[in-house]
């Protein structure tokens, strides 16, 4: 099995507090960035931050649909980490500060692809359909933060 791993990122004009609040936000801001491959969304507990337990459905392709259960922690300022409960699947999301109130947020996924050609064109493939699900999360935090 090899690790597949995909990055998406983006920079606003807005302070690194701004944009980590409203990432951390699990109950009224995150729900409103999930584009339509996201369905049956739940905070499951806590909804700010670390401790938080959420619940989504990802369609990722028309034929692979992940059921995620994440537990969230922060294991330093400014980054959140989700890890799935029902599979490897591991979310990081970076924010840091990018000079003159701007700041960038990375999201970095990775997880441990399958074996043999199946897993030679998921390790191919996924990564870019997962960074173009990503840019939409990216582009509607854009319009939350205007």
């Amino acid at each position: 099995m090899a690790q597949v791993h995909a990055r998406t990122e983006r920079t606003y004009p807005a302070t690194p507090e701004q944009v980590y609040e409203a990432i951390a936000d699990y109950a009224t801001v995150r729900p409103t960035l999930l584009p339509g491959q996201y369905s049956e969304y739940e905070v499951k507990a806590g909804g700010v931050g670390a401790g938080t337990q959420v619940h989504w459905k990802l369609q990722a392709t028309e034929k692979r649909v992940r059921d995620c259960l994440y537990t969230v922690s922060a294991p330093s300022a400014g980054t959140l980490v989700e890890k799935d409960a029902n599979s490897s699947m591991v979310n990081t999301w970076t924010v840091t500060s990018a000079g003159a109130g701007q700041t960038t947020v990375a999201i970095e996924t990775t997880w441990n692809g399958a074996g043999g050609i199946g897993g030679f064109f998921e390790k191919t493939f996924a990564p870019k359909g997962l960074n173009r699900i990503h840019d939409e999360v990216l582009a509607r935090l854009a319009d939350h933060l205007k």
